[in-house]
């Protein structure tokens, strides 16, 4: 039983995946998934890979994942997930992509500039 190992990356987060065959069990830092992602729009992106391809429950899923916010968190495992899948069969590839899946999501937050309040607002001016 060979383990496939990818990585998701959205925003500032990362995430480590170990897939291999199971009964379906992710795993995210040490903790069930439904316990790491609360919510139930959270817990449909990181199943949404598996629901595409057909595959839910046929997969034990490890994921390490760091960095960013919760919902950045859970779309890089689903990208993670996704790539996995694709790395196993190829043939599952058009679908995922036709979902928007395997696309990696470059946008980040803009860096401040000096001499400015945020990335593009100036301070307030005034003529007196």
């Amino acid at each position: 039983m060979s383990v496939t190992n990818t990585s998701g990356r959205r925003k500032t987060a990362v995430a480590r995946i170990y897939l291999k065959e199971g009964s379906g069990i992710i795993t995210v830092n040490g903790k069930d998934h439904k316990e790491y992602f609360p919510t139930l729009p959270l817990q449909y992106i990181v199943n949404q890979s598996f629901e595409v391809s057909e595959l839910t429950g046929q997969y034990d899923v490890k994921v390490n994942v760091a960095g960013g916010g919760v919902k950045g968190q859970a779309e890089a495992v689903r990208l993670a997930i996704a790539k996995a899948i694709v790395e196993l069969d190829a043939e599952k590839k058009p679908a995922l992509r036709a979902k928007g899946l395997m696309t990696r999501d470059m946008r980040m937050v803009e860096r401040k500039k000096p001499g400015r309040k945020k990335a593009r607002k100036k301070f307030q001016f005034s003529k007196r």
